[in-house]
């Protein structure tokens, strides 16, 4: 018989509550989100040694720092996630052949909760600094999605489909 689904953040009167998991055991927890954003060829032009150039800098390696960072802050900017010691977290962006930008985020550690918050946070994060350092070039940008692709390491893994 399939256990009934319920949302895990309310107790039994429906007020919110942190998931208790002091009974879980430790395990490694692995997730990948991804966002893609799209930028018009203006921008696309920029890009030049694996990067996009800018006055302000380097755009993908500060994405990458912005991303690391907010993944580590999870816990502080969503209210009923657990704070967590990351073991690792890398970002990795690209162009694809369609001129999205496409931002990875994988994160991991061992622990008695996941990391999907961590990785999809680390993705938005660094897709909204892609934003912030091309805007002065053009506001024909947008966040197309930001998803998981995959987690490992809990009651049930997850692997999205076409990935």
């Amino acid at each position: 018989m399939e256990e009934e689904k319920k949302f895990t953040h309310l107790n039994k009167e429906g007020k919110p509550q942190m998931v208790n998991v002091g009974a879980k055991k430790v395990t490694t927890r692995t997730a990948h989100a991804q966002s893609i954003v799209e930028v018009s060829e203006e921008i696309i032009k920029h890009f030049k040694g694996n990067d996009i150039q800018t006055k302000k800098g380097p755009v993908f390696h500060t994405a990458v720092i912005a991303g690391t960072m907010a993944a580590k802050k999870t816990g502080e900017l969503i209210p009923l996630c657990h704070p967590l010691g990351l073991d690792n977290c890398t970002i990795d962006i690209h162009i694809d052949e369609q001129d999205r930008i496409i931002v990875d985020c994988h994160c991991s550690l061992n622990a008695k909760t996941g990391v999907e918050m961590e990785a999809l946070t680390g993705a938005t994060v660094a897709a909204l600094t892609i934003y912030d350092m091309c805007k002065a070039f053009s506001h024909d940008i947008t966040i197309q999605q930001t998803r998981l692709m995959s987690k490992t390491g809990g009651k049930k893994d997850f692997h999205r489909k076409g990935f």
